[in-house]
């Protein structure tokens, strides 16, 4: 077990969840962890890989697994992102009581976890082509060909990207006008967060 002097810096900085954050580190190390910091978060390691990490936010708190899917979660707690978030899992709090009527199944799945990355068990992605095209971006696809040679050209990731991006909102007026926006963008080689944001 090894400590990151950042990890210190940072919950010293944290002061709407500094007790809770806290004693999330203390389970997290005596799983037998190693602390980093990476990405403005402590970040928790096994023989070099990420396990999970912490971090504060405006409402709640969070503790993350990175691949979180392969966990049987017997005690339904975990919480993807969003719906197309792979392997991340969650689990989120609002104050150090929950924290503390969490800490065996934390210290349950943190095991788990550990047992898992030493077997190499890795979470099974979905390729590009398994993403979901939305049926208003199909069709501006159809209708220009000129944009649909252009998306074909981004890599796999960029048009994931996007597709997520267009498939989030409710509405197919809301759909349609975040593609209108994405367009210039696409026809100019790049993708969703390369220079703009649609």
């Amino acid at each position: 077990m090894k400590l990151h002097p950042k990890v210190d810096e940072y919950l010293s900085g944290e002061n709407k969840w500094q007790q809770e954050l806290r004693a999330l580190r203390e389970i997290l190390l005596s799983c037998g962890l190693d602390e980093e910091y990476k990405w403005g978060s402590p970040i928790y390691t096994f023989q070099g890989r990420n396990v999970a990490g912490i971090r504060g936010f405006k409402e709640h708190l969070a503790i993350w697994f990175n691949n979180g899917a392969l966990l049987k979660d017997s005690h339904k707690v975990l919480l993807a992102s969003s719906e197309n978030t792979q392997a991340l899992r969650k689990i989120e709090f609002c104050n150090i009581k929950e924290v503390m009527e969490h800490e065996q199944i934390l210290r349950e799945y943190l095991f788990e976890m550990i047992e898992l990355e030493k077997a190499g068990v890795k979470v099974a992605f979905k390729k590009s082509d398994e993403m979901t095209i939305p049926e208003e971006f199909k069709a501006r696809l159809e209708a220009m060909p000129d944009l649909m040679e252009s998306f074909n050209k981004l890599t796999p990731g960029r048009q994931r990207d996007y597709c997520r991006h267009f498939a989030e909102p409710k509405q197919s007026l809301t759909r349609e006008s975040r593609i209108e926006k994405c367009i210039p963008q696409i026809l100019a080689g790049m993708g969703l967060n390369d220079k703009y944001k649609c």
